[in-house]
């Protein structure tokens, strides 16, 4: 399995609903390291790494999010030699 890192943008309801907190548990549940963190524009930016399979799987359910969520859009940017810490972080 391809080893990828992407980050990804997504835009709606996403502040306040723990999307964070369950992007966090979506991603240590499929072995995705990297980071959710919220915007000043309201957006939150994750960045995902890991094998291939599991990130193109988180990527997808970013569109769903926790309950709560509305996502309106969802921006993915594959990332070249980007290397992302050995855990999944929130900020």
């Amino acid at each position: 399995m391809a080893h990828c890192c992407v980050r990804a943008h997504v835009t709606g309801k996403v502040q306040g609903v723990w999307f964070r907190r369950s992007t966090q548990g979506q991603a240590l549940t499929r072995g995705v390291t990297g980071y959710a963190k919220n915007l000043p524009d309201g957006r939150v930016e994750v960045l995902m790494c890991g094998h291939s399979d599991a990130v193109s799987d988180l990527c997808q359910w970013l569109w769903q999010g926790p309950e709560g969520a509305q996502v309106t859009h969802v921006t993915l940017e594959t990332l070249g030699d980007h290397h992302a810490q050995d855990h999944f972080a929130t900020y």
